[in-house]
């Protein structure tokens, strides 16, 4: 068998088990730094716009069935009581393979003017709904690591929700950022069932169902401001921690960014990738693009990885008259 077609299979197949399996239920974004509140609800509300991001990312090109994600976040501060707090929502959607998922969430924060900065805590309540089309798998006859009659895979579509839970705090100083956030914070379990009586065991009758959780994932993110002195130019570096306490990955990366305008980048995501990005600013419009090149074995079955993003901010009135504003070092 091709690399091309092991990788496929192992995507439609990897899903689903009888017994409880963990997973990574969050999307991997190169360009992290855009939608910070896609991974920490404490980043919701941190500027005095109404900011709008969408994109999507196409996983592993070339390889039948790779993963494709689409990802939409919005957020916007607000005064309630006479207190700064942030609204936001973030919502996205995965296919893997036969393998589906779909997260929709809302998200509040409360944030208070300390040691310089502002510090924000953050809650995230959503829906995390999966599904499976067992109805599609077809499983090859060299196939030699499952058998055709294996229980373990469902020959119908199997789909479940439950509610989720995320939380975090954020930092904000003048000429950095900083926070850390866990997802999933009750582990949540979803069972994946038949919408029919398709589903039900032919020898027994009773309903089959497929688990499959998900593991709190810890995230830190931080990033600063350099401007190089008597220049246009700005240096952006920032990093990406995350951790389900089994398995830890980090990503760095470095941008540089001309008049506010034209941005370029390199980042590196340990034992993963390389990462290439270009993005530009005019007036309240943003968009940007990244590709990664693998530094795995799978960049012999793929040419890369493309991610796209887009948005809008609106600029809104608060009334506030010291607000805190990202400024940038001085470099001489």
């Amino acid at each position: 068998m091709t690399p091309r077609i092991i990788i496929s299979l192992l995507l439609a197949l990897a899903a689903l088990a009888p017994a409880t399996l963990g997973a990574q239920t969050d999307a991997q974004l190169s360009q992290y730094y855009e939608v910070p509140s896609f991974y920490n609800p404490a980043a919701v509300g941190r500027t005095d716009f109404i900011r709008i991001r969408g994109g999507a990312r196409l996983q592993w090109m070339g390889i039948e069935r790779a993963p494709k994600t689409f990802v939409a976040v919005a957020d916007m501060p607000m005064k309630l009581f006479g207190k700064r707090i942030g609204l936001g929502v973030a919502i996205d959607q995965e296919t893997a393979g036969l393998y589906s998922t779909l997260n929709a969430s809302a998200q509040l924060a409360y944030k208070i003017n300390k040691l310089g900065g502002t510090w924000t805590a953050g809650v995230q309540i959503g829906l995390l709904d999966q599904g499976f089309k067992g109805s599609k798998v077809d499983m090859p006859d060299d196939d030699d690591y499952h058998e055709s009659n294996d229980d373990a895979l469902p020959r119908t579509d199997v789909h479940g929700s439950t509610v989720d839970f995320s939380a975090g705090i954020w930092y904000d100083h003048r000429l950095f950022y900083a926070g850390i956030s866990c997802s999933h914070l009750s582990a949540p379990t979803v069972k994946l069932k038949a919408d029919s009586d398709n589903g039900s065991d032919a020898t027994t009758g009773t309903e089959q169902y497929f688990e499959f959780g998900s593991k709190r994932t810890l995230y830190f993110i931080a990033g600063g401001n350099i401007q190089l002195k008597n220049t246009l130019f700005d240096i952006l570096p920032s990093v990406l921690v995350k951790s389900d306490f089994a398995f830890t990955t980090a990503e760095i990366n470095a941008r540089v960014r001309y008049n506010k305008f034209l941005t370029f980048g390199v980042g590196y995501r340990w034992n993963d990738a390389v990462i290439a990005t270009i993005a530009a600013e005019y007036k309240n419009f943003f968009i940007g693009y990244s590709y990664d090149y693998a530094t795995t074995a799978i960049a012999k079955a793929s040419s890369g990885s493309h991610e796209v993003f887009a948005g809008y901010s609106l600029k809104l009135n608060l009334g506030d008259k010291n607000r805190n504003k990202h400024k940038s070092i001085r470099y001489m």
